[in-house]
């Protein structure tokens, strides 16, 4: 998900706010995903559902990524410091990095179980009737959470929530596969049960690889997208003073940017007027965009109604 699609008018934008909104909904969701994980394992183990016992081990690690996001949202929100200049806002970067490696591991051990049944079908049981009911239960609870963490997720701008939101997605989708799955399996088709437990393994370690991929891009300095970039020009070039600007670059810092820019001024300007102008165009950026900081570069410039003006050279003896 890009920022771009984040409601704007609907942001808690204060770090405090943003920090207890992220804890309220991790512990929502790991109280959920603990009854979840207890359920599904349980009633996949009585039921002989290789299916539900898999999407349980998908909710312990549901789970165990809800105690990463609560490490992570605990650190990411501490003040810059001697050690950190620039904040800790790239914990959630490290933690949606060890999310993604989490779901790619749970992934790849799911279509390991699941192929390993498909190469023994006649080992394939029968499951019981309750793995159904857990498994349609199962599903409808996972949907509710999603939409809650994604609407807060989307309130606080946390990409880390966003990826821990989609998480809770993925084992809605993989519930509806297993139930699937489990009642093809009660019709007289058993193999859809580890077939059910090989696709949500399929998706998990997709999903996991996806945001693991994105993390690591974001701990070497990309860039935002080019609309964000051409937003945070405008925002420059709009300021008092400013003639031009070049050489503007960002980099992720978490879920802000740290941007560098070259400003163009009047050359005939004083340094502190230059110096001036520098510091509102900075204090612009910083107000209208999720900037933690603007380096700015002043360059001297000719003004357009200069440019008539007879250039003076400098003289070298």
């Amino acid at each position: 998900m890009k920022f771009s699609d984040f409601d704007e008018n609907n942001m808690d934008s204060d770090p405090a706010g943003r920090a207890a909104a992220a804890s309220t909904s991790t512990w929502v969701s790991a109280g959920v995903n603990i009854a979840l994980t207890i359920a599904q394992i349980a009633a996949g183990i009585f039921a002989k559902s290789q299916g539900l016992v898999a999407d349980g081990i998908h909710s312990l690690s549901d789970l165990v990524s809800d105690v990463v996001v609560l490490v992570a949202n605990r650190h990411s929100h501490k003040a810059a410091d001697d050690e950190h200049p620039y904040g800790h806002q790239r914990f959630e970067t490290a933690a949606s990095l060890v999310l993604g490696a989490l779901l790619l591991a749970v992934g790849l051990g799911m279509l390991w179980s699941a192929f390993q049944k498909l190469e023994a079908p006649a080992g394939v049981a029968t499951v019981h009737i309750i793995a159904l009911w857990i498994a349609g239960g199962a599903l409808v609870v996972k949907e509710l959470l999603f939409r809650y963490m994604l609407r807060v997720a989307k309130r606080v701008k946390s990409s880390m929530l966003v990826a821990n939101a989609w998480h809770a997605r993925s084992d809605a989708a993989s519930s509806l596969v297993v139930a699937i799955g489990i009642g093809g399996n009660l019709i007289g088709y058993p193999l859809l049960d580890p077939i059910a437990a090989l696709i949500v393994g399929f998706m998990v370690s997709r999903m996991g690889w996806s945001f693991g991929w994105d993390a690591l891009h974001d701990l070497v300095d990309r860039s935002v997208d080019e609309v964000e970039v051409a937003a945070i020009r405008e925002t420059i070039l709009e300021t008092s003073g400013v003639l031009g600007v070049h050489d503007l670059r960002t980099r992720k810092m978490g879920d802000m940017i740290v941007v560098d820019a070259h400003v163009e001024v009047d050359a005939t300007l004083t340094v502190e007027a230059g110096h001036d102008i520098a510091v509102a165009a900075r204090e612009r950026v910083l107000q209208r965009h999720r900037a933690l900081d603007l380096l700015v570069h002043v360059d001297p410039a000719a003004r357009p109604d200069r440019d008539h003006l007879p250039q003076v050279k400098a003289v070298t003896t």
